[in-house]
């Protein structure tokens, strides 16, 4: 269990790490500040409101973002657990499994959420490389590492 907590920990933190700050490096791109994006992780739980609420809401978005981030983290541990072949090609199933994140992301959590995220074509294949390479890959290799699984 010490493993298995361990694991998941430092995968999600990492992945956390890098993708919030990819997430800021993408939104700056276009004048955003890291503080509103951290706010619009927020909305996704207490909506517009979010925006208005300074740096507690920005804290609160930070706060969302590594809980999302340890969940994907778990819920790969979980899978590994049950398909040993995702431990044995770790570089493939992390690209895989970011791109699954994304989808689930994308398709289901947002859009349950409160959060008005604006459609773009260029945004989203560039969220799909950030997924892919920032948290799917990060979380696989970690998890492999913490497993002990042998190089294959």
């Amino acid at each position: 269990m010490k493993q298995a907590l361990s694991a998941i920990g430092a995968a999600g933190l990492v992945a956390g790490v890098l993708d919030i700050v990819s997430a800021c490096i993408h939104a700056g791109t276009r004048g955003v500040s890291p503080v509103r994006v951290l706010q619009f992780v927020a909305s996704g739980l207490i909506g517009r409101q979010s925006f208005q609420g300074g740096l507690g809401t920005a804290a609160l978005g930070l706060a969302l973002h590594f809980v999302i981030a340890l969940g994907a983290a778990a819920v790969f541990y979980a899978a590994s657990r049950k398909l040993p072949i995702m431990l044995r090609h770790p570089i493939v199933a992390g690209l895989i499994f970011g791109l699954g994140v994304w989808l689930a992301m994308k398709f289901v959590v947002v859009p349950l959420s409160e959060a008005t995220p604006r459609p773009s074509l260029s945004s989203d294949l560039i969220q799909i490389a950030i997924h892919m390479l920032a948290i799917g890959l990060p979380i696989s290799l970690l998890v492999r590492r913490s497993s002990g699984t042998a190089r294959s």
